[in-house]
């Protein structure tokens, strides 16, 4: 089976990398100037409509004072974006990229994405299960043979509801046998997995628990899927075809020095031994770049739009309580009775949120790489946007 599922594969990755994206296009009224540097593009059919000056007028003041009175404060480190329709409304750079270089922050920078970085891990598996190369109902085994939980399927990983321990915890679950100095890569995650067996926290697709060893066995997926490596793969199924030239996914030895840093106080964050984990964290992007991705997720031509809903899903059953996870997203009921998909991250430093508002066509992203509660404001920002009608 699985040597089907490779020559599938292997076909497939010939044909999506050496298909062109010009040979779709991003449609524009007539009206609209491409060459508007405000104007955010993709390389996929999107037919959206014009934004009139006088809905920039009205929501970029608003954003405006929201942003200094929330977001913007005197000591915060970030990037901030609200586009509606690839449109950019509002934007702000501020602080540094990075402090030793005193480089300033800027619509180039990018920023640790922490687990933001999830909703691109998720997409590419949807992109591989519209291609038929992998299936959601799938059993992980299938792909990674020595995996000890035989009823995790990909999309309990997805929905984050696989039992799986924490990577952050297996020191404390080893105890003396841990070694503290070792860089970990994802294969050591498997690894540890196998030869531990370490107890699931609860059995496979009974309950909700957010961990981030769900992602890097996804990823792991996904290398094996495509035969590339995951930061290739992302590239080749995501970030290339978007034009995303300012995303990458992070290798600790190859850009630990080269990156911007993450801060707390204005002093560096030390790296560890986790940092060179991926799918779950690990990839470096800007609010302009996010913001392609996020128009593509609204594209047939880029992905399924029938299948890219099942993200928007919720497994969890918490939404009486407010929340509820889906695949690769997090939902939450507004004060206004709505329900607003998004993600937030956090690693070290870097904290991070996507928002899309998928009921008006609008992006809002927000990128810290200096720990701060701020970024997190984004969702108030929704609702600031769209108050209840009384």
């Amino acid at each position: 089976m699985q040597m089907k599922f490779l020559t599938v594969t292997f076909f497939s990755i010939v044909l999506l990398y050496f298909s062109s994206p010009k040979q779709h296009s991003f449609v524009l009224k007539s009206e609209e100037i491409p060459s508007d540097s405000s104007k955010i593009s993709i390389p996929y059919f999107l037919k959206l409509g014009k934004v009139s000056d006088s809905f920039i007028a009205e929501k970029s003041k608003k954003i405006d004072s929201f942003y200094i009175k929330n977001i913007g404060t005197a000591d915060y480190y970030g990037s901030f974006i609200v586009a509606k329709n690839g449109k950019i409304i509002y934007e702000k750079y501020q602080g540094m990229a990075n402090l030793k270089l005193q480089k300033p922050m800027d619509e180039n920078s990018a920023l640790h994405l922490a687990s933001v970085s999830k909703v691109l891990t998720a997409t590419a598996i949807l992109k591989l299960v519209e291609n038929d190369n992998i299936m959601l109902d799938q059993k992980v085994t299938d792909w990674l043979p020595s995996f000890p939980y035989k009823s995790t399927t990909i999309r309990t990983l997805l929905n984050h509801r696989s039992g799986l321990q924490h990577y952050s915890r297996f020191p404390e679950l080893m105890k003396k046998n841990w070694n503290s100095k070792k860089i970990l890569s994802n294969k050591d995650i498997l690894e540890l997995m196998v030869k531990n067996k370490f107890r699931l926290i609860s059995p496979d697709n009974t309950r909700f628990d957010y961990c981030n060893t769900n992602y890097v066995m996804l990823a792991l997926i996904i290398e094996k899927a495509t035969g590339l490596s995951y930061g290739e793969a992302m590239k080749m199924l995501i970030f290339k075809p978007l034009n995303m030239k300012n995303t990458f996914v992070f290798d600790y030895f190859r850009d630990k020095d080269t990156v911007s840093m993450s801060y707390r106080n204005n002093k560096a964050n030390p790296w560890d031994q986790f940092d060179n984990l991926n799918g779950d964290k690990n990839i470096y992007s800007t609010p302009r770049d996010l913001v392609k991705f996020d128009l593509a997720t609204y594209s047939n031509d880029f992905i399924n739009q029938n299948l890219m809903k099942e993200a928007y899903v919720g497994y969890t059953s918490n939404m009486k309580l407010g929340k509820d996870y889906g695949l690769g997203m997090r939902m939450k009921k507004l004060a206004n009775g709505e329900t607003q998909v998004y993600h937030n991250g956090w690693w070290h430093g870097n904290t991070s949120s996507f928002v899309p508002v998928k009921k008006d066509t609008i992006s809002i992203i927000c990128l810290s790489n200096k720990y701060s509660n701020n970024t997190y404001e984004t969702l108030k920002l929704v609702e600031s946007l769209y108050p209840q009608t009384k």
